[in-house]
């Protein structure tokens, strides 16, 4: 167990180094393009995202996921799934390239038949990359990962903000786009040991198809009804609101990637290997709960607080219209961890069909909520969203009582104390935020962040809250091993 808390540890520190570090490299071109380009060209890439993302989906096929929760996997399993990959990315991009002139008509937008074509570029490349990505996933090395994900976002970066700034346009962020997708496969087959054999076992695939075929389905429901907002606001209202809600919809990405994403993608790898044993299970994801929100919490509620100053200070006045959306964002957002530790339960304990079952049911509420909310406005579709994230949570919650003895009552009260801290470091942020008007955003936003962080420790240290005293324990215990040898990793 020690082995597998420090390499668990090892790798979420390397996976947070990555998102983290990603997300800034990211974000820097971003607030330089959102100065270059107009809230419509975002918006056009917008209206692309939900048939891109379901063809990357298709990519893997729930392959990935399958070959991580396998005990006994073979470099059989390996090779057929690289080669899988890469038929389907060819089978992709035909689809995308025949389907463009049917997605422009749908949106009355003509300029996306060739940014259809040229974005579905992007898939194929992607396919020779992905099996690389889940075996270092499996092994927790994601220090391999950051590098060539770092140099990549950064090349890519300096290359779409070239492109914006020789006047390109909507050009210049498909070119960001495949040129960060081809660095980074070129980056990691550099980086990492593995290569394919001419080897390839229908039998092999067949026998982690029932897991991989779930979490497939499960993973298309997922990508469809999560950019089904972005369709569905390209459709009704147009690229000009649509590129409001993409960039609210990324600046709040950047805080779950740090968070959540970080948390997930290392919890189910490392506790897979221990699925059986139920009890380690359950403390493993207690702890998971307790320390992302002690982080997560804060967060959101302080972005949601700031969001005003902060939009304007990074991407100018124009885009101010993101305001509210990013502040709905950030509410709905508040207990996406818990969703995501409860989702990794039933992955690490094989149960793909509820997992698939859940999907279909949540992802039901967020068509139903768009139909009926969108008369009054994209605000109003994300308020309602407010209550579909907390349902999906109930949702989520109830099998984790099941099959590991771990009920939603009990997270709730495991994750309280951080809620009401975060809460009350919220409202003196506002307070400080509204006696401060007057003085400028900046002004504003460095003093409300100040006294926020100073509130929320200041408060935890008070009242000695277990997130607390594990967060602290986590920092040392890391501090002292960084003085000794790293964990092996493959």
């Amino acid at each position: 167990m020690d082995n597998l808390r420090q390499k668990t540890l090892y790798g979420l520190f390397w996976s947070l180094v990555e998102r983290v570090g990603l997300r800034v490299i990211q974000f820097l071109p971003t607030i330089l393009l959102a100065r270059l380009l107009t809230p419509e060209q975002f918006g056009l890439v917008g209206m692309l995202a939900l048939f891109i993302a379901l063809a990357q989906t298709f990519l893997d096929s729930g392959f990935g996921a399958a070959l991580i929760q396998k005990q006994d996997a073979t470099y059989t399993d390996e090779c057929s799934i690289f080669y899988f990959n890469i038929l389907v990315g060819g089978l992709a991009i035909l689809g995308l390239y025949f389907a463009a002139p049917l997605i422009a008509a749908f949106y009355s937008q003509p300029l996306l038949i060739p940014l259809t074509r040229w974005l579905a570029l992007d898939i194929v490349i992607k396919s020779f990359s992905l099996i690389q990505t889940t075996l270092l996933t499996r092994a927790l090395d994601f220090k391999t990962q950051i590098k060539a994900n770092l140099f990549a976002t950064l090349c890519a970066g300096v290359i779409g903000v070239a492109a914006a700034y020789y006047g390109l346009g909507v050009w210049s962020l498909v070119i960001q786009t495949l040129a960060n997708t081809l660095l980074f496969t070129a980056a990691l087959w550099r980086l990492s040991a593995w290569r394919p054999a001419l080897r390839f076992s229908l039998a092999s695939l067949r026998g982690m198809f029932s897991f991989g075929s779930r979490m497939l389905a499960s993973g298309l429901l997922a990508v469809f009804f999560d950019n089904f907002y972005q369709m569905f606001i390209g459709k009704v209202f147009s690229a000009g609101p649509l590129g409001y809600y993409t960039r609210a919809a990324s600046l709040r990405s950047v805080v779950i990637d740090a968070t959540s994403n970080t948390l997930g993608r290392v919890i189910y790898p490392a506790l897979a290997s221990i699925q059986d044993d139920v009890e380690r299970l359950k403390r493993g994801y207690r702890k998971t709960a307790v320390l992302s929100t002690f982080i997560h919490f804060p967060l959101m509620i302080g972005l949601a607080v700031i969001a005003q100053p902060l939009i304007t200070l990074l991407f100018s006045a124009r885009w101010a219209d993101s305001v509210l959306f990013f502040q709905l964002m950030c509410v709905a957002g508040l207990l996406y961890p818990l969703s995501v530790i409860n989702l990794d339960i039933l992955k690490v304990k094989g149960r793909s069909d509820l997992f698939l079952r859940l999907e279909i049911i949540k992802r039901s509420l967020i068509v139903v909520n768009a139909l009926v909310a969108y008369r009054s406005g994209i605000g109003a579709i994300l308020l309602g969203h407010v209550v579909v994230a907390s349902i999906a949570y109930f949702l989520n919650s109830y099998y984790s009582e099941r099959l590991i003895a771990y009920p939603m009552k009990t997270q709730i009260r495991d994750v309280l104390p951080s809620l009401l801290c975060a809460s009350l470091m919220g409202g003196g942020m506002a307070l400080v935020g509204s006696a401060l008007v007057a003085a400028g955003d900046f002004a504003q936003l460095v003093a409300q962040a100040v006294v926020g962080v100073i509130i929320y420790l200041a408060l935890n240290w008070l009242g000695k809250t277990e997130a607390l005293q594990e967060m602290l324990k986590l920092v040392v215990g890391w501090t002292a091993r960084r003085r000794g040898t790293a964990p092996g990793h493959a």
